[in-house]
């Protein structure tokens, strides 16, 4: 069968054939034809070994979510766990317990593109803090695809105020419609940037943060430092590191107000705890209550997508 492959972390994945795989008597995992899987910045990371999950074992088929359809005919969301053989290719072996049923009119192409990038703050908001409607979020890298995800799921679990902070006025003024109160342009000066997040987002209840790095560093000590009670607990929810993996942080702030720190992803979450939470998602999408810009690609076109910039999220068609 053909598939993605990846044979050295330091080049993009290939079209290539590979064996297909053959299911194990005994392990409960069944054969799926894989319909739509997505480009997202984990598979990147998957392909390139720098994700924090990465092994060094190669080869291996990146991809590791995608709709598929079961030997019986029906169609289905995937979620795979650690391993080679993933969604990138022809078909691929399924836990039956990672599955989510879809309408047969589902879009796949949809579905593929959103499920990865909205489960990220959908699960950071229903598991890793106690979020309720009336109160308010900053999310950083708000014009990434998980970042406009971010804004219409915040709204629709009832935030108060949304404050959309990522790169481009014309990218954030779109922002708008799907829910962003007010935005924050990280392309102007850095001082300036302070002064928005200080005027804008001191009193948020919650932080979404895709970027870290920079952009996280320069925004921590304005949103605290201008917050009217300080006591009052913000909770910064760590999920992506596209501005950097590091950060340099003052012991100080730590002291100077009431702000708790925390990861979502792999490990921070159970991965039961994870699936559990897709079919209301699902069903949300399947709704048309979340929106994303997504394009779909033949599987054969692998190398050249992945080495192309993208504004749209990426969904390859074996």
């Amino acid at each position: 069968m053909k598939a993605a492959l990846v044979t050295s972390f330091a080049e993009p994945p290939r079209y290539a054939d590979v064996p297909e795989p053959v299911p194990v008597a005994g392990a409960g995992d069944v054969l799926v034809e894989v319909l739509a899987s997505g480009l997202h910045p984990r598979i990147r990371s998957q392909a390139d070994g720098s994700h924090y999950t990465s092994g060094d074992a190669l080869p291996l088929v990146p991809g590791l979510d995608g709709v598929g359809r079961t030997p019986d005919g029906r169609l289905a969301y995937f979620v795979l766990g650690d391993t080679p053989l993933g969604a990138m290719a022809e078909k691929t072996l399924v836990d039956p317990r990672r599955m989510i049923p879809l309408p047969d009119d589902a879009d796949p192409v949809l579905i593929a593109a959103a499920m990865n990038p909205a489960m990220s703050s959908w699960v950071a908001f229903r598991r890793r803090v106690t979020f309720e409607p009336g109160m308010s979020v900053l999310i950083l890298g708000a014009t990434g695809s998980a970042g406009q995800l971010a804004v219409q799921i915040a709204r629709h679990l009832g935030a108060r105020d949304i404050v959309a902070a990522g790169r481009g006025q014309e990218r954030l003024d779109a922002l708008r419609p799907l829910g962003a109160t007010a935005t924050i342009d990280l392309a102007a000066a850095p001082d300036a940037v302070a002064a928005e997040i200080s005027a804008k987002a001191a009193e948020v209840d919650v932080v979404i943060d895709y970027l870290w790095g920079e952009p996280a560093q320069n925004a921590i000590m304005p949103l605290l430092l201008g917050r009217a009670d300080r006591s009052r607990l913000v909770e910064w929810v760590q999920i992506g590191s596209v501005a950097g993996a590091d950060i340099a942080l003052g012991s100080a702030a730590l002291r100077q107000a009431n702000i708790r720190f925390l990861g979502s992803g792999q490990g921070s979450n159970s991965a039961a705890g994870i699936v559990a939470e897709l079919p209301s998602l699902v069903a949300e999408l399947v709704a048309g209550t979340f929106t994303i810009d997504a394009d779909g690609v033949p599987l054969a076109e692998v190398t050249r997508v992945w080495q192309e910039p993208a504004t749209r999220r990426v969904v390859l068609l074996p």
